[in-house]
């Protein structure tokens, strides 16, 4: 959530950041929102001290046993006016916050202007794009041949990109996360939470997801909880109306967590395979930040999550995203996409494209200010800190990486050298 004062004084900057997003917000909305509420502030304060001040009038003329019925009426004639303008404010105000709610965070000066994900700009590519003497398969063909993935299953049992994996493939998810969470945990110092699956609407609404992600979440009527699209929700609103002493910072903490999703907008588009189910696991990366070490910061965390593609041997790009293709409440974010040799490619000719598996961000104090988490500096100062997370990665697209940067000729699928030890296996076979 943006501040309402840095608003108001940056209000040419602030419609030319929407514009830079590509967002529709309602700006004059919001302005005209805020001249209100403290139109009708000024005018309740100024209510409120006259009658404080009759009140001492009428103390020091009864004290002085003089006549206070003209001071009693007009306090009694306040009451009813300072009525009417508290209603109005209790009107308002809920109003004014749900449009700061809604209002994206300002990107970061170092990010691209652009307008769609064509404007994005790559980074860097590691790893070598594999060379086949065949055509290769998608994750899809290849896991149900193997027998490890069976979406048919899945789909009686829940509907459609609701998977069920077998043999080997529980294996191999579970084996990725084990090696995730290691990594993390013993190589790049992230201290490894367990964290409810369901949170509250306070807990949404910190990081970002409410009111803006409605309908993309999956909600349990009945009690008032939604089911986390991702561990950035519940570990980042650990620290939530939290002073973290400045000697803390950088946090870090890593999480294994199912999430859930509706996908609302996807209409079809890339729901194959494993890439975007309801439901799916992931390893997510989470840091609490000194503002000014916030870009330092982001710049390590990517670090971290590229690690485990690069021990996996899996072929992948760093990409920055520019200002129209970034999500609501970054700052700065680099997008990591690995190269997916059996998909069709995005022209429709022939085999092979790149695919997003981690989106790594800070968010500023965009998220902080949402959910009160400030840092107390050795002078006493205590000011909002920086949020950042990202994926430590995706586990099914991981899985579906696997299978199709290490498959054979005869349809097994190799084990890289760093799962070996999780799997005690060399390959993927049919059963």
């Amino acid at each position: 959530m943006l501040d309402m004062k840095w608003i108001r004084e940056n209000t040419d900057a602030l419609r030319q950041m929407l514009a830079n997003r590509r967002s529709k917000f309602d700006i004059e909305g919001l302005l005209a929102l805020d001249i209100e509420r403290r139109k009708i502030l000024s005018e309740l304060e100024g209510l409120q001290a006259t009658r404080n001040k009759s009140a001492e009038d009428i103390g020091k003329l009864k004290a002085q046993k003089q006549d206070a019925a003209a001071k009693i009426k007009e306090v009694e004639g306040l009451k009813g006016q300072i009525k009417e303008l508290e209603a109005k404010l209790a009107e308002t105000e809920p109003k004014l916050q749900l449009q700061l709610l809604s209002l994206p965070n300002s990107p970061d000066a170092s990010v691209p202007v652009g307008q769609s994900a064509a404007d994005n700009k790559v980074v860097r590519e590691v790893g070598k794009v594999p060379a086949f003497a065949f055509t290769p398969k998608t994750h899809a063909e290849l896991g149900e041949a193997l027998g490890i993935l069976d979406f048919k299953a899945g789909a009686k049992l829940s509907g459609a990109r609701f998977p069920v994996l077998r043999g080997q493939g529980p294996a191999l998810e579970r084996a990725l996360i084990s090696f995730m969470l290691d990594v993390h945990t013993q190589e790049h110092g992230y201290q490894e939470v367990m964290t409810p699956y369901l949170v509250t609407p306070q807990s949404m609404q910190g990081t970002g997801q409410l009111p803006k992600f409605e309908e993309e979440l999956f909600k349990c009527e009945r009690d008032s909880l939604y089911l986390i699209p991702t561990a950035e929700v519940p570990v980042t609103n650990l620290h939530r109306d939290d002073v973290l002493d400045e000697k803390e910072l950088p946090k870090k903490y890593v999480c294994y967590t199912a999430c859930f999703r509706r996908e609302a907008g996807s209409y079809g588009k890339d729901t194959a395979g494993l890439i975007r189910n309801h439901q799916f696991n992931k390893v997510e990366l989470v840091q609490f930040a000194k503002p000014e070490e916030s870009l330092e910061t982001l710049e390590l965390l990517t670090a971290s999550a590229e690690k485990i593609l690069y021990k996996l041997r899996i072929p992948y790009r760093v990409v920055l995203l520019c200002t129209g293709d970034m999500g609501f409440a970054s700052a700065k974010t680099y997008d990591l996409e690995v190269w997916m040799p059996g998909d069709p490619a995005e022209d429709g000719k022939g085999r092979g494209r790149w695919r997003e598996i981690s989106s790594c961000s800070t968010f500023s104090d965009f998220q902080a200010r949402r959910m009160n988490i400030k840092v107390k500096r050795a002078d006493g100062k205590k000011d909002l800190l920086h949020t950042l997370n990202g994926s430590g990665v995706a586990i099914g697209r991981t899985f579906a990486a696997i299978l199709e940067n290490y498959q054979q000729a005869d349809g097994s699928v190799l084990i890289p050298d760093a799962l070996k030890p999780y799997l005690k296996a060399d390959k993927i076979v049919k059963a």
